[in-house]
This record gives C-alpha cells, structure tokens and sequence, in this order.
C-alpha cells in the first residue's frame, strides 16, 4: 500500500511565518486561494513542549480545512515524514508577498 504524501506548507500571516504540515493540499474553488486538510502535528510522547507547536495546534484545533490566499504563500514542499510545525517572526528583507494586483475578467 502506497504511503499517503505529507505536504509542508509555509505562508505568512500578520507578520509571522507559518509552517505546518497537512496530508491534503489543492487548489480551492474559491479564487485565489489553496485548501488545506488533514493537518498533521507532532505526537505528545516527547517529554519537551515545542511552544510554537502548540501555539499553531491551539489556532487550528478543530479546523476542518484551511482556505489560505495564494499570494501569502512562500513554499509548498512533498516530504517524506513530518516535522515540527512552527511559527516564526517575519523579519528583515527575507519574507515579501509578491507585488501584485487581483486580474479581474474584463466586462466586455
């Protein structure tokens, strides 16, 4: 049986990176944006608390699914097992969104 891939998804939000892991990753009917399922968080056996990790499992405990607008987006990696998530400080000139303005249809 083909083991299912874990996606690494890194965006930013008010100021601070985001890095989570989730088992289902597509683009979303709702334009602009990308879906994000099955999230996947470290197992509570280790005896050390990550508090970034718990920080994100509190912000996405009991979501669903995840609508996350394109242009936050920074990177979206297949790996072969999990990390740890973790939430950073956007600092300095090494996190930009991408300039750019919604491409509306025409009205003609």
């Amino acid at each position: 049986m083909a083991k299912a891939p874990i996606f690494r998804v890194i965006f930013q939000n008010q100021g601070e990176v985001f890095e989570i892991y989730a088992r289902q990753i597509f683009q979303s009917e709702l334009w602009g944006f990308i879906e994000v399922e099955e999230f996947v968080f470290g197992e509570r056996s280790q005896l050390l608390v990550d508090p970034g990790e718990e920080k994100l499992k509190a912000a996405f405990d009991g979501v669903k699914r995840s609508y996350i607008p394109l242009n936050t987006i920074m990177r979206i990696d297949e790996v072969e097992k999990e990390g740890a998530s973790k939430v950073s400080k956007a600092t300095g000139d090494n996190v930009r969104l991408f300039p750019s303005a919604p491409h509306l249809p025409s009205r003609d």
